[in-house]
């Protein structure tokens, strides 16, 4: 099963969180404060759960510096009506967030979530490296989550992995918010939540301009997003 790092400040809720999640089968660290977490990420760690206020170093410092190394599944555990520690942390990189106080379930549901994006699981039935998805000159290569634009390996987390997939899998579609956010990030679109805004606002940054000028993804007010074909 995959392993977790726990990175919260809150002993008795780390304490709490380690026993549910051990009893599920995930391997689990703990750090108590940004610089202790930071050191013991490795290429074992699968997700990590990363909270906002924390002594020594806070959870969005934490997560820059870990963003200029490391590429690994971040969900923040944020206060509940912080919307700006969300919005910071989803412009960082953040894969997803998850409000305090919450369930055990809601928690479980959100960790499975991301993990089945990341696919580590390694099924019988992954795809192979040599499979590629392509469209224009974006080459996509789910069996080990590498994406190209031009022939360069572009740096993308795994919640941007994956939204740029199912763009190319679905071209010159209008996709709404909710079929991106229930697709990509495995969860009903909320009210007022902006993660699937604040991913596809990373991805264009990240995606070189077209040769024509025109914008890759396309935004339809009120609509939803598309990835704009050639004419």
């Amino acid at each position: 099963m995959a392993h977790i790092l726990l990175i919260d400040d809150d002993t008795e809720l780390t304490s709490l969180l380690k026993e549910v999640l051990t009893f599920e089968g995930f391997t689990i660290s703990e750090a108590n404060d940004g610089q202790s977490g930071l050191a013991l990420i490795d290429d074992t760690v699968d997700l990590i759960l990363l909270d906002v206020m924390m002594p020594k170093l806070n959870g969005t410092e934490t997560l820059k510096r870990l963003r200029a190394d490391w590429e690994t599944p971040v969900l923040m555990l944020t206060a509940k009506g912080e919307e700006i520690d969300r919005v910071i942390g989803l412009e960082l990189g953040a894969d997803d967030y998850l409000p305090k106080p919450f369930s055990d379930r809601e928690l479980l549901a959100r960790i499975r979530a991301i993990l089945r994006r990341t696919q580590i699981h390694n099924e019988p039935h992954q795809e192979k490296n040599s499979d590629c998805l392509q469209y224009q000159d974006l080459k996509i290569y789910p069996g080990r989550l590498e994406a190209y634009c031009q022939d360069q390996l572009l740096e993308l987390t795994t919640t941007e992995f994956s939204l740029l997939s199912y763009f190319v899998e679905h071209p010159g579609e209008t996709l709404t918010k909710e079929v991106l956010s229930l697709e990509v990030l495995g969860k009903h679109l909320a009210a007022f939540d902006r993660a699937i805004d604040m991913h596809v606002s990373n991805l264009r940054k990240k995606l070189p301009e077209r040769a024509d000028g025109k914008p890759r993804i396309k935004t339809l007010r009120g609509r939803g997003y598309l990835l704009v074909e050639e004419e």
